[in-house]
């Protein structure tokens, strides 16, 4: 069978579950061990070559987070507290074991938090220029104010090459363009203030004990290597990896490097 015949099978399908009040988009497929990948700001797209790639080694689980995609968002969540409880129940609900967690960006923040709190279904831990702390001082920016940046500026900071990253609104339906604003407001609601952290986060990052990896972009200007070797130093044992040509989305600009650092670690 081909490349393109195995991604095919193993393709990542599309479902739905009731937790509670949340009413969560969740995408599924392939075989092996358990892969939860929770997405960032941009939300996560099934189709995307490199869940594709992941499910031919892995049982990707895919939540939309609340607010993101067509996930409902209840009038008492604003927080990424509250993202971490949804994953927790999706876990337990799932009976997910053993699982390679892998968060990406805000995925990262809820990665890091999730791990703090409850381990026990946790093999190991992956966070793709995690976002989620603050390192710097008080009266400067660890991350760019992404809301307060031009769309173009915004490619540059993020992308290895950005005008092959730039968006065609014109070739989308209306339901993708309203996803994708309703992604940005739900961002701003989760992330605005403290902006792009939790000022408790970063003294529970040290109860984390399960193997951790962190990779980022070599071009990624939105979460600097300073920002993550940070990060990656409150972790015990936890070690950093960079992806050459790669920006914010590693997973997407070097998509077959990607996979194969997720699955050398996670056989390690």
């Amino acid at each position: 069978m081909n490349d393109a015949a195995t991604a095919d099978a193993n393709a990542v399908k599309s479902t739905r579950l009731q937790l509670g009040d949340v009413d969560l988009e969740l995408h599924r497929g392939g075989k092996g061990p358990t892969l939860l990948f929770l997405h960032g700001g941009g939300g996560f797209d099934p189709k995307a070559p490199f869940a594709a790639k992941l499910a031919r080694d892995f049982d990707v689980v895919a939540p939309m987070h609340p607010g993101f995609g067509t996930s409902s968002l209840p009038f008492w969540m604003d927080s990424v507290d509250d993202f971490v409880h949804v994953q927790l129940e999706l876990m337990e609900r799932l009976d997910l074991r053993d699982v390679v967690l892998v968060g990406a960006s805000l995925g990262g923040w809820v990665a890091a938090d999730l791990a703090t709190k409850n381990a026990a279904r946790i093999k190991k831990l992956i966070l793709v220029s995690p976002v989620g702390i603050k390192v710097g001082p008080r009266e400067k920016l660890d991350i760019p104010d992404i809301f307060a940046t031009s769309a173009d500026d915004l490619l540059k900071l993020t992308s290895f090459e950005p005008e092959k990253r730039k968006p065609d609104y014109s070739k989308m339906s209306d339901e993708q363009v309203r996803i994708v604003a309703r992604n940005k407001q739900t961002m701003a609601l989760v992330a605005w203030e403290p902006y792009m952290h939790n000022p408790k986060l970063k003294h529970r990052l040290r109860s984390i004990n399960r193997p951790t990896l962190f990779l980022r972009g070599s071009h990624d200007n939105l979460v600097t290597g300073g920002y993550v070797d940070a990060y990656a130093k409150l972790i015990p044992g936890a070690r950093v990896e960079t992806i050459q040509n790669a920006g914010h989305s590693p997973q997407s600009e070097q998509v077959d490097e990607f996979v194969s650092r997720v699955a050398a670690f996670a056989r390690g």
